[in-house]
């Protein structure tokens, strides 16, 4: 089977559907996975049979049995929205009876700087360059990965994120630090870009208005990937051989590795780098604003998180305890 067409017509018109409007490819792949469990829980019922009623009965499914979390369940509630709406034309109303999963007021995990320290120097090559923009500029892993040569202004000290999460753009600082070996591991992408265009490759991925406005700009390298793949795949969507951006899965088995190796008992990810990097701004005074600005939160009550680690550390309450000791003395 073709990896663009799919065996169901119906599944194949909520393809078509998620790519005329020019959604990425983990966005269909999503749409896809909880639009079929939604129809095989429902014993293979064509959705076009059914409505709220048993959009209402796979959600509080998925939270009372299956105990996803709040934002699986949310993910899931998306696809069958963008399905009613955009492939049956039948936008959902009012979903009475939904059980909602419930959201657990859980504080991010920070790392102290030594930790993070200990953790980079476990880290080597471009996996080292990605955590330290997570630490250092406070990207998202998607964001580091996504970066093309031209969001790194070297002069500026900045780096320009590109359809962040929410489709929003933002600028964020670069650290001196990683300025230099940012620019020689760009030595050594560019020799990789040359070789594939004497090979007769060298494209990459664009997005679908780019790719129209500009045809001959995925060849360019101002466009290309600043941490590429060390292999060129198939585009499963176009079918044209690219060099793809270094895969998230292997960034986050080395960073888990690492955090291993330097002997950090924390439950710490790629992601706790970012959250410590909004940790630290805070705890060296910076304003929360300007820290909402910097990680790209639509909400600064998301960025507030990181300033309830600050009051519940260790040092933010004197223990009663030293008193009733020195008392017993």
């Amino acid at each position: 089977m073709d990896e663009t067409t799919h065996k169901s017509p119906f599944l194949q018109q909520v393809i078509n559907a998620v790519r005329v409007r020019h959604y990425s490819r983990r966005t269909e792949d999503t749409y896809l996975h909880w639009i079929k469990r939604f129809i095989f829980f429902h014993n293979k019922r064509h959705p076009e049979t059914m409505a709220e009623r048993e959009v209402a009965a796979f959600l509080t499914y998925l939270a009372v049995k299956k105990n996803v979390a709040a934002s699986t369940q949310n993910i899931a509630l998306n696809a069958l929205v963008f399905m009613y709406r955009h492939v049956l034309d039948r936008p959902l109303n009012n979903i009475q009876g939904l059980v909602r999963a419930k959201k657990p007021q859980k504080l991010p995990v920070v790392l102290t700087q030594v930790e993070v320290a200990k953790i980079l120097s476990k880290l080597t090559g471009q996996h080292w360059l990605i955590a330290c923009l997570q630490y250092g500029s406070g990207l998202r892993l998607i964001e580091s990965v996504r970066l093309r040569v031209m969001d790194i202004d070297f002069d500026r000290r900045a780096i320009y994120v590109r359809n962040g999460k929410g489709g929003k753009d933002r600028v964020v600082t670069l650290a001196d630090e990683v300025i230099q070996p940012i620019k020689r591991h760009l030595e050594t992408v560019r020799t990789l870009h040359e070789r594939d265009l004497q090979a007769g490759f060298g494209s990459v991925y664009l997005p679908h208005a780019l790719a129209k406005k500009y045809p001959s700009a995925d060849r360019e390298w101002k466009w290309q990937y600043v941490f590429p793949s060390s292999s060129r795949s198939i585009d499963p969507r176009s079918g044209i051989e690219r060099r793809h951006h270094v895969d998230e899965s292997c960034v986050r088995k080395a960073v888990t590795s690492a955090v291993r190796q330097a002997g950090i008992d924390k439950k710490a990810s790629c992601h706790t780098l970012r959250h410590s990097f909004a940790t630290h701004l805070l705890e060296r005074g910076m304003d929360i604003r300007t820290v909402q600005e910097q990680l790209g939160h639509k909400d600064v009550r998301t960025t507030q998180i990181y300033t309830h680690v600050l009051n519940r550390s260790g040092s933010a309450v004197v223990s009663p305890l030293g008193a009733v000791i020195n008392l017993s003395d």
